[in-house]
């Protein structure tokens, strides 16, 4: 799910966040230990080894599973001051909060999450946000205090972490087992951040101190890079397949490459840095020629089906000037969405139904294996068809439904995207988010990576599971993956990670990453029929639903001053 645009525009060009001293740029002195290298510059960093480390080797990084509710929904295990809880993993939003005790509304009261207390380690910072999630056509919201707690993820623990604690919310987060949500995006779209900044500093003005506090009050993932606390500024992910054919393996590594991938066989392809005038942060004073990411977002060369080179988007963008075609890489999204043009050829193409009444359902053969290609950085990178195809109706394994496609919003300032690219493609390929220098991005600048994990056999995969199910009475195969509490610290020297844990008994822990590169091709290559694609109508939205895009203007803001913001915030949509 993706922060709003208008809301992108009232944080990351506000200039009511402070000048103090300049940050040198995010440097290190020390040099790297056991990390990978990256096809672009990268500044050297020293890895912090903690007291309750072991001693034999620095730590690199952290390494945990992932849960799963259907595919449409998945979690990690975070633990906030002594309370440990599943939270929905977004790379679409920045921000980190958790259901508190003090949430009474109907789905905090069905939640079966354990919420998290603030009257014990919690610290309020005075200021609160409302972060509302949703498309054009749907909306939640998540309203609470910005404050600090100690926070551990995958092993990795950082003191004073901001954090909102939600005691009003109706966000789809907090069912399926979730409480909240961990946004893992850039710190330009933190409104926890600009919140806390905002406590700290309430009579400052500029974005200076804004980036300066990152370290401080930044989101989770960056304070643990600004801090010197893992070897590589990225983290990779991947996600399990737990419907139609269950299979894959998903996890979260921080600080290092997964195990079994090897830097040679990933496509790197920079980050789409935005202006001011697009809804990007001001530059600060002392990086006045400095531009910042604001989503993890990239360029797209080409999209296929079946093989055949879709048309471009006619579809106009709202209030600004056609941008190149991009597209969001968003875990918070169950779904792949696209321009409302190209989707509906995408399923006219597929569904004889859906072209014959484009307001029907795209219905068609549940074995009927298609291929949704998308080309970036000059390699094709398929959905795997086994992602493309969803039961219709329990007990048919005949006829299936284009469910995992619908439309999205056209771009707009602030949300530049054309194509939101959610689970089913994050399933299909393994995901690398490399933050580069968060202060100075021209330095070391954001860069993603991409591997394809789609079999060559992956219409014979289909045809199997589709053959299992009719075997089974129409019924396809499914599990629930709840989020694993033992994780792995990343250590220097060690082919294993330490393991901790959170919990005597963990639930069932999906295994690393492919263990062999063989099963990562160097050149990833589409299948001869796999599909997947945009969808079509709001009524196929995901669990965890995507951000709405507001249009707005950027010059009525720098009139704004910072104590305004956490009112702002509470207007904002995430």
């Amino acid at each position: 799910m993706y922060t709003s645009s208008w809301c992108a525009l009232v944080l990351v060009v506000f200039p009511a966040l402070v000048s103090a001293l300049p940050v040198p740029g995010q440097t290190s002195q020390n040099p790297k230990r056991g990390g990978v290298v990256l096809p672009f510059i990268k500044h050297p960093r020293r890895v912090a080894v903690r007291d309750a480390e072991p001693e034999d080797g620095d730590v690199l990084g952290g390494t945990v599973g992932l849960g799963d509710s259907a595919d449409l929904f998945y979690t990690v295990a975070v633990t906030v001051g002594d309370s440990t809880t599943a939270v929905n993993l977004d790379t679409g939003s920045s921000d980190l909060w958790v259901m508190s005790t003090a949430c009474r509304t109907k789905q905090c009261r069905q939640s079966n999450a354990k919420p998290y207390d603030v009257s014990k380690s919690f610290r309020a910072s005075g200021n609160s946000v409302t972060l509302k999630y949703g498309d054009s056509v749907t909306g939640t919201h998540a309203s609470g205090p910005v404050g600090r707690d100690t926070v551990t993820l995958a092993a990795l623990t950082l003191e004073d972490q901001t954090l909102a604690a939600v005691n009003d919310t109706d966000n789809s987060a907090i069912s399926n087992g979730g409480a909240g949500i961990l946004g893992l995006g850039f710190p330009a779209q933190s409104f926890v951040q600009a919140a806390a900044v905002s406590a700290d500093f309430p009579s400052t003005t500029g974005t200076d101190t804004f980036v300066e506090q990152t370290a401080k009050s930044g989101p989770l993932v960056s304070r643990l890079i600004m801090s010197d606390m893992i070897d590589d500024p990225l983290f990779a992910i991947t996600l399990q397949r737990d419907t139609i054919d269950v299979s894959g393996e998903g996890q979260i590594t921080i600080g290092q490459l997964p195990e079994g991938i090897d830097n040679s066989s990933i496509t790197w392809v920079p980050v789409r840095l935005y202006d001011p005038a697009d809804g990007g942060l001001q530059a600060p004073s002392f990086a006045p020629n400095e531009k910042y990411p604001l989503r993890w977002e990239v360029d797209i060369d080409a999209v296929y089906l079946d093989g055949k080179k879709l048309p471009d988007s006619t579809q106009q963008p709202n209030g600004i000037k056609k941008p190149s075609v991009s597209a969001l890489i968003d875990t918070g999204n169950s779904l792949i969405r696209g321009p409302s043009d190209v989707v509906n050829s995408i399923l006219s193409s597929v569904s004889p139904a859906y072209a014959a009444d484009p307001t029907a359902q795209p219905t068609l053969p549940c074995d009927d294996g298609h291929n949704l290609t998308f080309q970036i950085g000059g390699k094709l990178f398929p959905v795997d068809p086994r992602d493309f195809v969803a039961q219709a109706k329990r007990g048919d394994a005949q006829n299936c439904v284009a469910s995992n496609v619908v439309s999205t919003d056209p771009p707009s300032v602030g949300a530049l995207f054309s194509w939101n690219l959610g689970d089913p493609f994050l399933k299909s390929n393994a995901v690398i988010f490399y933050y580069g220098n968060l202060t100075h991005p021209s330095v070391d600048p954001p860069r993603m990576g991409f591997v394809s994990l789609v079999p060559q056999n992956a219409d014979e995969l289909l045809d199997d599971a589709v053959e299992d199910a009719q075997k089974a009475g129409g019924v396809f195969e499914t599990k629930a993956d709840a989020a694993p509490t033992v994780s792995s610290l990343i250590i220097e020297g060690q082919t294993e990670g330490t393991e901790t844990a959170t919990s005597s008994k963990p639930a069932a822990t999906p295994a690393s990453t492919p263990s062999g590169s063989s099963k990562i091709p160097s050149t990833p290559t589409a299948p001869s029929g796999t599909v997947a694609a945009p969808a079509q109508s709001a009524s196929q939205s995901s669990a965890a639903s995507l951000s709405h895009r507001l249009p707005g203007g950027s010059t009525m803001w720098y009139m704004l001053s910072l104590p305004t913001l956490s009112l702002l915030a509470s207007l904002c949509i995430l």
